[in-house]
C-alpha cells in the first residue's frame, strides 16, 4: 500500500461505502484490521440504526478474519450502544485528529501499522488522524450531508482540497 506523504489531509484511499470494501479487497490491500467512524460512514449522523447491510458486512470481514473496532469522537453513550448493537468493540472520545488514541487503540488490540486502517468520512479528523499516526485511510462518501453551518463549511474545505489533488494526480 502506498501513503501519500505530500499532503496529510488526503487518504491512502477513497470509496464510495464501507460496504465496498470486501474481503477480497482487504487481502489484496493487507488490510487485518479497521477503525471505523459511525457517522456517515456506518450510518447516518446521529442515527442509531446502522446502515441497510451493515450486518451482513461485517459478518462477511470477520469470517474473513478482519478486526473491526468501531473508533469515533462520539460521547461513550452513542458510541456504547451502537457497537453493542453491532457486537463490536469500540473507542469513544476517539480525540481524532491526534494520534494518541490511535496508537493506544492499536496497542491494546495488538494491531500492525502496516495491516490497519481508519476508515471514515471526514479529512480533517479520520483522515488526518490516521496521517499523524502513520496508519493508512480509506475515505468514504459521506451517506448523507449534514446541514449544520460548520459542517457545511468543512465539506466545502474538504472538497477543495480533494478537488485539488485530483488535479495534481492528474
Amino acid at each position: 500500500m502506498k501513503r501519500h506523504r505530500k499532503n496529510n489531509l488526503l487518504p491512502t484511499y477513497v470509496i464510495s461505502s464501507v460496504l465496498k470494501i470486501t474481503p477480497r479487497l482487504c487481502k489484496e490491500l493487507g488490510i487485518e484490521a479497521m477503525l471505523l467512524d459511525i457517522d456517515n460512514t456506518l450510518t447516518t449522523h446521529n442515527n442509531p440504526e446502522p446502515y441497510i447491510g451493515l450486518f451482513r458486512w461485517i459478518d462477511r470481514l470477520q469470517d474473513a478474519g478482519v478486526e473491526l473496532i468501531i473508533f469515533s469522537n462520539n460521547n461513550h453513550r452513542r458510541v456504547a450502544n451502537f457497537a453493542r448493537r453491532l457486537d463490536l468493540p469500540y473507542v469513544a472520545r476517539a480525540a481524532k485528529p491526534l494520534p494518541f488514541m490511535i496508537r493506544k487503540t492499536m496497542d491494546r488490540y495488538r494491531l500492525s501499522r502496516e495491516s490497519t486502517v481508519i476508515v471514515g468520512d471526514q479529512l480533517f479528523t479520520d483522515i488526518l488522524g490516521a496521517n499523524l499516526a502513520n496508519i493508512y485511510s480509506v475515505l468514504v462518501t459521506t451517506i448523507t450531508p449534514e446541514h449544520g453551518w460548520f459542517f457545511r463549511l468543512k465539506r466545502k474545505w474538504e472538497k477543495k482540497i480533494l478537488d485539488a489533488a485530483r488535479k495534481e494526480i492528474l
